[in-house]
């Protein structure tokens, strides 16, 4: 027969091993779980939409970018080139397009000064020449010292020539006649340099010059470039020119008086044509992703992680004005959609080749122009100032899409924080649990002391009454 108090212990688990611990856990993660999937799921979706928020700008700049580089290169506008390299080389220089043609003629090359001094026969670089002291002075600027210790040699005077960083360089030279000192300076008339005796060792006045005469000879004058550009004369202190027509290096290399050399650009390896195929097919890619992000699905497990957000259909509307942006002040054709751009349902755009063959063929200086001006401005941006100007409204400081990162990156900090409570709360949750099943243990350690004294009472009792 089972006794009331044995159906009480057994009801309890008094004695039958329940892991109040586990017990306690499994009640904090039911509590818990729910909430915190609510959170983390929505974590999930703001960092998928911070993401995708980034990607979108990323891809725009990426698109602007590569439209820039393109235009920016050889292949639109041509590579500049000289009809005699032999007289002026020329090359392109980043930053934009040269304005060609030109005609050069180069008169003069600049030179360095070069002195030397008189070949002593028997005389090697480690002969002394004693001590002493010179004053080297280059151009207007200030008058630097050479110091020579005792039993200075011929390469000795080099070396602290060399070490002074005046830029004139010297040298020891053997030969068949003899050793002797030469001196060189940097290219240009500004670079001439004297080189004067400042001690009593009238033995050192042999390595001197004083712009005139002196112990050495000069065998070369220091003189600048002169060149003739579209008439214009121009001087320069080097052979390599990067000043006279902006993003264009020209390497004088042999001076020929009298003959004109053509500076032109070469034609261009690319077309008009090209760059608006090129062009569309990236912006249909741009567009095709943003409407992925925004795709509104047929529920909200299919619908894009962008749906519905404002800043990238801002975004998308700003995009689709490009077909009707004024590109040109003057002539028949002013706008892309002029020339065959249309945009469709979508937002993605359509070339139609056969008008804009059509346009090129009655115009192509103007579509030319209108693309990839030579000189750009407000109202004649071309493409890729275009795209620029779309770009940095898009990307303004307090535009749609800098709100909007900015809404989601707040959400994210608050999600942050909720997470961080609920954790908190459910340490202390699971704090309060483990004291009262704490207590409950005691209690029911109690509750069986009781019972054994009990039923020893009742066992007594009853084998009193047999």
């Amino acid at each position: 027969m089972t006794s009331v108090s044995g159906s009480i212990a057994t009801a309890l688990g008094i004695g039958s091993g329940i892991d109040t611990s586990a017990l306690v856990t499994s009640l904090v993660s039911a509590a818990r779980d729910p909430k915190q999937k609510v959170i983390t799921d929505r974590q999930t979706t703001n960092n998928a939409r911070i993401s995708a928020l980034g990607s979108a700008s990323s891809s725009l700049d990426t698109f602007a970018d590569a439209l820039n580089s393109l235009l920016a290169g050889t292949g639109f506008a041509g590579s500049p080139a000289s009809n005699d390299p032999s007289i002026a080389a020329v090359s392109l220089l980043p930053g934009g397009v040269p304005k060609l043609p030109a005609q050069l003629e180069v008169r003069q090359l600049a030179a360095a000064q070069t002195i030397s001094s008189a070949p002593v026969v028997g005389a090697t670089a480690s002969t002394q020449l004693g001590a002493g002291s010179f004053s080297l002075k280059v151009g207007a600027g200030a008058a630097v010292p050479i110091t020579l210790a005792a039993n200075a040699t011929y390469a000795d005077l080099a070396a602290a020539i060399n070490a002074a960083g005046t830029g004139v360089t010297a040298s020891v030279i053997t030969d068949n006649q003899g050793t002797r000192l030469v001196m060189k300076g940097a290219t240009g008339a500004a670079n001439s340099f004297t080189f004067t005796n400042t001690s009593a060792s009238t033995a050192l006045d042999a390595f001197t010059w004083d712009g005139a005469t002196g112990g050495m000879t000069r065998q070369v004058q220091a003189k600048d470039a002169i060149i003739l550009l579209d008439g214009v004369e121009q001087h320069y202190s080097s052979n390599t020119v990067d000043t006279a027509i902006a993003n264009l290096r020209i390497d004088l290399n042999k001076a020929a008086p009298g003959t004109s050399v053509t500076l032109a650009s070469t034609e261009p390896t690319t077309s008009m044509r090209d760059l608006m195929v090129e062009f569309v097919d990236a912006y249909n890619t741009l567009m095709k992703a943003l409407n992925s992000a925004t795709a509104k699905g047929a529920d909200s497990s299919s619908a894009g992680v962008l749906n519905g957000e404002a800043s990238i259909r801002d975004m998308k509307r700003q995009l689709s004005q490009m077909t009707s942006t004024v590109l040109a002040t003057s002539g028949t054709y002013k706008t892309l959609s002029s020339i065959g751009v249309s945009t469709n349902r979508d937002g993605t755009l359509k070339l139609d080749t056969e008008a804009l063959d059509k346009a090129l063929v009655a115009d192509a200086a103007g579509i030319t122009q209108m693309l990839n001006p030579a000189v750009k401005s407000d109202t004649t941006p071309g493409l890729a100032g275009l795209m620029d100007s779309v770009r940095d409204k898009i990307q303004q400081k307090d535009g749609p899409l800098a709100t909007a990162k900015a809404k989601y990156e707040k959400l994210g900090d608050d999600l942050k924080e909720q997470l961080d409570k609920l954790n908190d709360q459910m340490t202390d949750y699971q704090a309060q649990l483990s004291k009262v099943y704490t207590a409950m243990e005691k209690r029911l350690s109690a509750f069986k002391a009781t019972q054994t004294y009990l039923e020893q009472q009742v066992a007594m009792w009853t084998k009193s009454d047999n």
